[in-house]
C-alpha cells in the first residue's frame, strides 16, 4: 500500500516488487528486567504435594479416575498429568484422560483428541487413556432458570480431578477467572455447556454465572480435588497448589492474584502500532491476550484502560491453534498467508459458542507483510515515521525481549526495567515484502 512520508521517494526495489513510499522507522532491541520464580523439579514437587494431601485416601480400588486436559499451552502440562496418573494407579485406580476444552478442537471428539496430542498429552506421554467424547449429561437448573450441562464421562467417573492453570482471564474480571472453577463450567462443559454458560454470561455477567454453575457442577460430579498451576512471566511453571473439592472457591482468588503479579503486559500506555508475529489458541484462549493488548475480546467485559494501541497487525497463526482464528477481529491488519491458515468452521463454532462472533471478523490483509505494518503507519495519526511509536513482539505470551521504534527511546531509558540492548538497527523488511526480525538474547 503506497503512501507517502520524509522524502516521498520510491524505496522498494527488486524485480516484481511494489514500490513503497515509507521508511519504516528504525528499531531498537529492548529486554525486560524481572525475577522470575521457576520450581525445577516439577514432577517431585507435585508428588510431594499429592502425598500430603492424601489423594490415594479419596480413591477406591478399580475406581476410574478422570483427569481433565485442557486446549491451553501449558508448559508443564504433561509433567503434571503424568505425575497425578501415577499417583493413582499406586492408589489402585485407574487414570483417564478426558478433553476438557469447551468447544475447542472444532467441538468434535475426534478434534479435542487431536487438540491434546498436539500440545503433547497422549496416552503414550502420560500414562492413562485419552477419552474423548462430547456427550453431556444436567447437572442441575440454574437460578437464572438455564440447564446445566457437564461432560458424561466425567459425570460416570469413580472420581475427578481437575487440572488448570490459574490466570487472568481476557474477557472479564472476577474473584475467579481461569483456573479450576472455569474448568469445571466452561471446560467441563463440552460444546454445549460453554454455550450456554457464555449465553448467560452475556446478560449477567461471568462471575456470576461461573459461581452458580460451578457450584452445581461440583455437586453432581465426584470432584475429590484440583490440581493448579501458576506460571512465570515466562510461560514456566513457578508454584503448584493441590486443593480440596471444597477449597476451589475460597483459595483461588488468592492464587488468581499471585498468578496476576506474575503477568507481564507492556512497559508503554500508548502505541501507534503493534506488530505481532503469531497468534493462536495455544497462546491464549482469546488468540491475542487481552491483558496485553488492551482490547477485549467479546461484549463480556469493558476494554483494559492502558495500554492504548491505535493499530494492530498480526502476521501469523500458530499451527497449533489447528485454524482456528478466534481473537483475529482484534487486529486491524493482518497478511493473506493468515487467512490461508484459518480454518473458517473451526472459527465459527468457538466464536458462536463464545457469544462473540466479532471475534472472527477477518481484517484488512495484504500479501506482503511490509504493507500491512504501512498501513497501519498510514492511518496511525502519526505526523512522521520518526514519531511512529511501534512495537514488535513475538506473541502476547513473549514478551521479555521487544523491538521498538526509536521514537519510544525516551520512555525506555525512563523505565529502570528496561535496558537497551546495542544501537538501533534498520527496519527488517526485504525487498520482497517480507519482515525477518531476530528475536535471539545475545
Amino acid at each position: 500500500m503506497p503512501t507517502r512520508a520524509g522524502d516521498g521517494s520510491p524505496t522498494g526495489d527488486g524485480p516484481g516488487t511494489a514500490p513503497s513510499y515509507v521508511r519504516l522507522p528504525d528499531l531498537v532491541r529492548v529486554r525486560r528486567r524481572f525475577e522470575a520464580p521457576l520450581l525445577d523439579d516439577v514432577a517431585g514437587r507435585l508428588d510431594a504435594l499429592l502425598a500430603d494431601f492424601g489423594l490415594s485416601e479419596h480413591i477406591a480400588p478399580g475406581a476410574r479416575v478422570a483427569l481433565t486436559a485442557g486446549s491451553r499451552g501449558v508448559r508443564d502440562i504433561v509433567p503434571v498429568l503424568r505425575t497425578v496418573a501415577a499417583h493413582v494407579r499406586r492408589a489402585g485406580g485407574a487414570p483417564f484422560l478426558v478433553p476438557c476444552m469447551g468447544s475447542h478442537g472444532g467441538a468434535t471428539a475426534a478434534g479435542q483428541a487431536e487438540v491434546l496430542a498436539s500440545l503433547g498429552v497422549t496416552e503414550e506421554t502420560v500414562g492413562a487413556p485419552v477419552v474423548s467424547s462430547m456427550d453431556v449429561v444436567p447437572a442441575g437448573e440454574s437460578r437464572f432458570g438455564t440447564p446445566v450441562w457437564v461432560a458424561r464421562d466425567l459425570a460416570e467417573a469413580g472420581a475427578v480431578v481437575a487440572v488448570n492453570r490459574v490466570k487472568p482471564h481476557t474477557d472479564f474480571r472476577g474473584p475467579v477467572e481461569s483456573g479450576l472453577v472455569k474448568m469445571l463450567v466452561i471446560g467441563a462443559g463440552k460444546h454445549r455447556g460453554a454455550a450456554e454458560a457464555h449465553r448467560v454470561a452475556l446478560r449477567h455477567g461471568f462471575p456470576a454465572v461461573l459461581e452458580e454453575y460451578a457450584c452445581l457442577a461440583l455437586a453432581t460430579l465426584p470432584v475429590i480435588g484440583g490440581i493448579a498451576v501458576i506460571e512465570n512471566q515466562r510461560d514456566e511453571t513457578a508454584e503448584l497448589h493441590v486443593l480440596g473439592a471444597d477449597d476451589f472457591f475460597t483459595r483461588e482468588p488468592e492464587l488468581l492474584e499471585r498468578a496476576r503479579r506474575l503477568t507481564l503486559s507492556l512497559p508503554f500506555d500508548e502505541i501507534d502500532c503493534l506488530v505481532v508475529d503469531e497468534m493462536g489458541k495455544d497462546i491464549s484462549g482469546a488468540g491475542l491476550d487481552t491483558n496485553v493488548i488492551g482490547r477485549m475480546s467479546s461484549r463480556c467485559g469493558a476494554a483494559a484502560e492502558r495500554p492504548r494501541i491505535t493499530r494492530i497487525v498480526v502476521r501469523d497463526l500458530t499451527a497449533a491453534s489447528h485454524g482456528n482464528a478466534i481473537g483475529i477481529g482484534m487486529a486491524d491488519f493482518t497478511t493473506t498467508r493468515l487467512l490461508a491458515a484459518v480454518d473458517r468452521e473451526a472459527t465459527a463454532v468457538n466464536c458462536v459458542t463464545s457469544m462473540g462472533p466479532e471475534d472472527g471478523r477477518l481484517p484488512i490483509a495484504f500479501e506482503r507483510d511490509v504493507e500491512a505494518v504501512e498501513a497501519a503507519f498510514a492511518t496511525s495519526g502519526a505526523a512522521s515515521t520518526a514519531e511512529f511509536s511501534l512495537v514488535w513482539i513475538r506473541n502476547t505470551l513473549a514478551l521479555e525481549e521487544l523491538l521498538v521504534s526509536t521514537a519510544l527511546l525516551p520512555v525506555v531509558r525512563a523505565d529502570a526495567s528496561l535496558e537497551v540492548l546495542g544501537a538501533p538497527l534498520p527496519f527488517p523488511a526485504g525487498n520482497d515484502g517480507s519482515l525477518a526480525p531476530e528475536w535471539r538474547l545475545p
